[in-house]
């Protein structure tokens, strides 16, 4: 198989994943804080701001497939930045450190088939 066609799935499967990922952390941090401001559509809504660098990720995963070299840069920027804004104490430490981890390197992987993609074409 020739290898600009491996990085060109492996690019497609990557933001796919990113963006399926995504959606889940945006759902789920949406609904994770809701029972506290009384649940339901309102709550939700007040939760929101919980969830708007899932929102902000969600976005940049979108721009990371059309234009992979400049959104896995971006990624890989947030992922960093994830280490240093969330805390990785208590009873959710190792699902913090995974999707803090995963994120970054999801990123990196973008960055690198997008790289290798612009050389390809350049040639």
């Amino acid at each position: 198989m020739n290898t600009l066609t491996t990085v060109k799935r492996t690019k497609k499967w990557v933001s796919i994943f990113l963006l399926v990922l995504s959606i889940l952390l945006l759902v789920f941090a949406l609904l994770s804080g809701s029972e506290a401001y009384g649940g339901g559509v309102s709550g939700i809504i007040k939760n929101s701001p919980n969830a708007t660098p899932w929102l902000v990720l969600l976005i940049i995963s979108g721009i990371a497939y059309l234009r992979p070299v400049f959104g896995g840069f971006l990624i890989l920027i947030i992922g960093l930045g994830m280490f240093f804004f969330l805390n990785f104490r208590g009873n959710f430490f190792l699902s913090t450190f995974v999707i803090s981890l995963i994120i970054p390197l999801l990123g990196f992987v973008l960055l690198m088939c997008g790289y290798y993609i612009k050389k390809a074409d350049e040639q």
